[in-house]
């Protein structure tokens, strides 16, 4: 298929055509895609759509829809703690939404944290996606991944990608494919699962920490999510996003203690991470704001995302980002890092 049009196959609905279309509804027609793919100079693997910002011109080469379906549970050894887990096996195209809704209701535990997200279950480890105190490291073991610089297939250990906040090597530097992904689940008991972010335990009326049932967990991420226009919801234009468009930032400990005393800070190792949602707030940038004439705006109900109003382009996204991170440059010293994956020149100079 050709002239697909990357806005309809992305959630923040901007992008231009793309020169080719392959779309994979089996591993094996994911494999043959993009060793197809693999022989232009420019393509680009696509899942949920949810993590990308595509130019107004497009992309002018070959872009791979993964739409690979299958879960299945898989017999391994695990001693000690994880005696008593289940190794499940989750093909790449499989909408993560709805993959963690069907582990909480087969007993599984581990992502419930991670209710709500969009995308699809092989772009999570690329991301190391994370919400409410859980990270995908906390639960992935491995990856089947196409290589594309030797074109081979294998399993690739979790211990391999470099896993950190937001980042891996999929992200930096390992081009290929990610096929399926292996993932390390709990199973349900009695006392639940521990809350392990503030701002969950708070809504749930607990002290961090406390043991709660995992489809309770699941619940309530959900309804803060839906708060901060962070479900999917196609008449919600606050939806209309990428999800949080800056990462937390993680400055020095020094860095740290120059800025107000009220800023959110959590420890990240020797360093300190910071709420790029407070910055941008307290540098003057309130929800629901617009560069004059532009339909892109400030979601009116979270701060970090960047949204659709309806009808805007890429170059609008690209022009409030810019906005955003040159007045927290501006307020705070502090370089805002995007968090979607970038197609085309938009944020240069950003």
């Amino acid at each position: 298929m050709t002239d697909a049009v990357l806005a309809d196959l992305t959630t923040l609905r901007v992008g231009g055509p793309a020169s080719t279309l392959l779309t994979a509804a089996t591993t094996d027609e994911l494999v043959a895609h993009a060793h197809t793919a693999w022989q232009d100079d420019d393509w680009l693997v696509v899942g949920g759509g949810s993590n990308l910002l595509v130019a107004d011109t497009g992309f002018d080469g070959t872009v791979v829809l993964v739409r690979t379906r299958g879960v299945e549970v898989v017999q391994s050894d695990y001693p000690g703690e994880h005696a008593d887990g289940v190794t499940v096996r989750v093909a790449a195209g499989e909408p993560w939404a709805a993959f963690v809704a069907q582990t909480v209701a087969n007993g599984w535990t581990g992502l419930e944290a991670l209710s709500g997200i969009p995308g699809t279950v092989g772009a999570a480890p690329v991301q190391n996606i994370g919400a409410y105190g859980v990270e995908l490291s906390d639960v992935l073991t491995r990856i089947e991944f196409l290589d594309a610089s030797t074109g081979e297939r294998a399993w690739v250990p979790a211990a391999e990608l470099a896993l950190g906040y937001r980042s891996s090597t999929l992200k930096h530097g390992r081009r290929g494919v990610v096929l399926t992904v292996e993932f390390r689940l709990g199973t349900a008991s009695d006392d639940g699962v521990p809350v392990r972010y503030a701002q969950l335990a708070g809504s749930l009326g607990v002290e961090l920490g406390t043991r709660v049932a995992p489809a309770t967990v699941r619940d309530e991420v959900l309804r803060l999510r839906a708060s901060k226009g962070m479900v999917l919801d196609g008449d919600d234009h606050d939806t209309w996003s990428a999800g949080s468009f800056f990462t937390n930032p993680i400055v020095s400990a020094a860095f740290a203690e120059s800025l107000p005393a009220d800023a959110p800070r959590w420890p990240a190792g020797d360093d300190v991470k910071l709420s790029a949602a407070w910055l941008i707030e307290h540098a003057g940038v309130h929800r629901g704001y617009a560069v004059p004439g532009s339909r892109a705006a400030i979601s009116s109900k979270h701060t970090l995302a960047l949204t659709n109003r309806g009808g805007a382009t890429a170059a609008q996204v690209a022009e409030l980002a810019r906005y955003v991170q040159v007045t927290v440059l501006n307020r705070f010293g502090v370089t805002l890092v995007p968090e979607p994956v970038v197609v085309g020149d938009l944020l240069a100079g950003g």
